[in-house]
């Protein structure tokens, strides 16, 4: 082969190679990204039920029931409620009307099952997704209340 040649077969490879790596790294990305949702767009179907996503809002009040380390509650942007079922030991932030973030999958009967429940750590915090949520759920229920 001429020198020309094996030049270029070598930035052949080197493409060949850079493409599959890059490919390699979308992928394991893709795998591992959580979604943001907020009640209201789970209510809308926005949410893939086949992989994990984070659900965030406040909890209802009153609807903390807890069985040994099962917890059931329901979580609330003040326009659409999402059923959560939760087996583990939950935070001791975890009160009802206390805003947290959920991290699991919605499942096919409409019932969040979460794997982390995360709890608002002070009276101020709020996650940013889950403050901006919450502000268009209660401007969409004002205008639908006009």
């Amino acid at each position: 082969m001429k020198r020309r040649h094996k030049r270029i077969v070598f930035i052949v490879c080197c493409v060949a190679a850079l493409g599959l790596a890059i490919a390699l790294v979308l992928t394991a990305l893709n795998n591992n990204l959580q979604f943001f949702f907020t009640p209201t767009e789970v209510a809308a179907k926005q949410a893939a039920t086949s992989r994990t996503i984070r659900l965030g809002g406040l909890v209802e009040l009153g609807s903390i029931k807890r069985d040994g380390t099962l917890t059931q509650f329901t979580i609330t942007d003040t326009a659409n409620k999402v059923p959560v079922v939760y087996n583990g030991i939950t935070p001791d932030l975890f009160k009802d009307g206390r805003g947290c973030v959920v991290v699991g999958r919605m499942g096919t009967d409409g019932v969040f099952h979460a794997d982390t429940v995360m709890a608002k750590h002070d009276e101020n915090y709020m996650p940013p997704e889950a403050g901006q949520a919450i502000d268009k759920a209660k401007a969409a229920k004002t205008l639908v209340e006009k």
